[in-house]
């Protein structure tokens, strides 16, 4: 997947008018769109092409359980063309972006849902609005994070890493810890493989990043307090402390820039974050959320 050129002012279009609605008219699924069940998925590609030679996979796996379904609001209604639009200005070549829904495999009906991986603003935003946002999850300080780092390791084929050795990246919200070992039935159940065991969390961390740079995104320092610390185990210096939901997209950006090497230094970054339309009231918020990061690509 992933045909077609993006086009910022079509995708301002589409969000033009909905800050100010329903999530409910925004978000309209009642159940798993039939198109992203994984169950039976092969692949899950990001292809090269004539309009994008150089094909990026980027992956924003958003946890839709309890009060987490306001990322997913806020990138469908204001903020996910900043996103595109900081990666454009910033000469990131062709990404391609791909949505996952993320719930609870013990007590949710749609646990997983995957999109595809696309180039233009209509499908993009179509795979992002499709999603299910059930706001369910089980109740016991865990999701089934580790069900969708699974589904990406085995179940995903990008061309910048089998042409170039050039990992995608991968933006995982939430707000809880991931269950420590993956069901081998659980993922029979919701994906179809058939496993002879059970996986650990970290087993499954290392077969992801092999193909991504693993990035989770915590939407605010009260939140960072439960389940910070277990991903700084599993991902080390890639975990994203919000101070507030509403700086996700520019957030993200701002991490794929110094890894890229867009920029050298935080303030560098700053710049550029300015440039691509930080909004002047939420600059210091994202700058502190990056510095840390900053920080370690600056030493590496």
């Amino acid at each position: 997947m992933g045909n077609g050129n993006y086009s910022y002012a079509a995708h301002e279009a589409l969000l033009h008018g909905r800050a100010d609605i329903p999530a409910q008219k925004v978000f309209k699924q009642e159940k798993c769109h039939p198109l992203m069940d994984p169950k039976g998925v092969r692949l899950r590609e990001s292809r090269d092409g004539a309009d994008h030679p150089q094909a990026l996979g980027i992956v924003f796996a958003l946890d839709v359980t309890g009060s987490m379904g306001e990322i997913p609001r806020i990138m469908a209604t204001r903020q996910l063309p900043a996103f595109m639009k900081t990666l454009m200005d910033c000469q990131i070549p062709d990404p391609q972006l791909l949505f996952m829904a993320v719930g609870d495999a013990i007590s949710d009906n749609a646990p997983l849902q995957v999109g595809q991986f696309e180039s233009t603003a209509e499908l993009m935003d179509q795979w992002l609005t499709w999603s299910y946002i059930e706001s369910g999850g089980g109740g016991t300080g865990q999701e089934s994070y580790e069900l969708a780092l699974y589904f990406l390791a085995m179940h995903s084929e990008m061309d910048c890493m089998l042409k170039r050795k050039k990992r995608g990246y991968l933006f995982m919200t939430g707000d809880e810890v991931p269950y420590p070992v993956l069901s081998r039935h659980v993922v029979e159940t919701i994906i179809g493989d058939n496993l002879d065991e059970d996986l650990t969390c970290e087993e499954i961390v290392a077969e992801v990043q092999k193909s991504f740079v693993p990035f989770f995104i915590i939407p605010d320092l009260v939140r960072a307090k439960r389940c910070e610390r277990r991903w700084r185990d599993l991902f080390g210096d890639n975990v994203l402390c919000l101070e507030s939901p509403v700086d996700v997209c520019f957030a993200a950006a701002g991490a794929i820039l110094l890894n890229e090497r867009r920029a050298s230094n935080i303030e560098q970054l700053a710049v550029l974050l300015n440039n691509a339309g930080l909004p002047a009231d939420r600059r210091g918020a994202v700058i502190r959320t990056l510095t840390p990061f900053a920080e370690v690509i600056a030493k590496s």
